[in-house]
């Protein structure tokens, strides 16, 4: 039972060490990446979506949504892209819309016509290939509310602070017990090694008290114990 009970607080104890530090590494990932809008691992990128302009039909607000570094001039119409907004309304922000029709701009560079699914309309400003970021590849539905919850100091406390607390509570239980557990073998072996001159002394003490009985008796019986030497010496 004790050895269930050690193997059940070690994988709860296992359990909230890595629930933390994949905490921690989210909300670092997050940081780096989901707010740096120019910043790539391997030429993927990941954000937040902050609107619902494409939740018609692909993603909404609070998702995560990954982009692929591509070559602007692979791309066509239907495709999902990311790129650097140069509208009035929305500019230097990422926007993720949809490809409805490929141009170019006034001065003849190649670009996209782009719009947001939900509500059907064009981007003011044709999107050229300088601006684009990636092409979308997929998301993770709601998981953009987290990471923003998780940087919240509710969150925060909740999910990163709380559980390195329990950890630090639980390792510190731990070595209490460890430093008892060996306080405790360390007195019993001294207790061992006391007792171990105890028998030894009363070992001693009888092997003395037969001695002294054994020349008593001798010497009752006239008998010095260098003449029994003797005598056997002569046998």
């Amino acid at each position: 039972m004790k050895q269930t009970l050690n193997t059940i607080k070690n994988i709860f104890v296992t359990a909230v060490a890595m629930f933390a530090v994949v905490m921690m590494i989210f909300t670092i990932f997050s940081v780096f990446t989901m707010d740096q809008s120019q910043r790539s691992i391997l030429g993927f990128r990941a954000m937040i979506v902050q609107s619902d302009s494409m939740a018609a039909t692909d993603f909404k607000a609070g998702d995560i949504i990954f982009a692929k570094k591509t070559d602007p001039a692979t791309l066509k119409e239907g495709d999902i892209i990311t790129f650097i907004s140069q509208d009035r309304s929305s500019y230097g922000e990422t926007v993720t819309h949809k490809i409805r029709s490929l141009t170019h701009d006034a001065a003849g560079n190649p670009g996209f016509i782009t719009y947001g699914t939900t509500t059907n309309s064009d981007d003011s400003t044709i999107v050229t290939y300088s601006y684009v970021q990636g092409k979308y590849i997929g998301k993770i539905p709601n998981a953009g509310t987290f990471f923003q919850y998780l940087r919240t100091t509710q969150g925060y406390i909740l999910f990163i602070f709380i559980p390195f607390m329990l950890l630090i509570l639980f390792e510190g239980i731990n070595c209490i017990r460890l430093f008892r557990q060996y306080k405790r073998e360390q007195q019993e072996e001294l207790d061992a090694e006391r007792k171990q001159l105890e028998d030894e002394r009363k070992q001693t003490a009888e092997m003395l008290s037969e001695l002294q009985a054994l020349k008593q008796q001798l010497a009752e019986a006239g008998i010095q114990p260098h003449n029994i030497d003797t005598n056997s010496d002569k046998g």
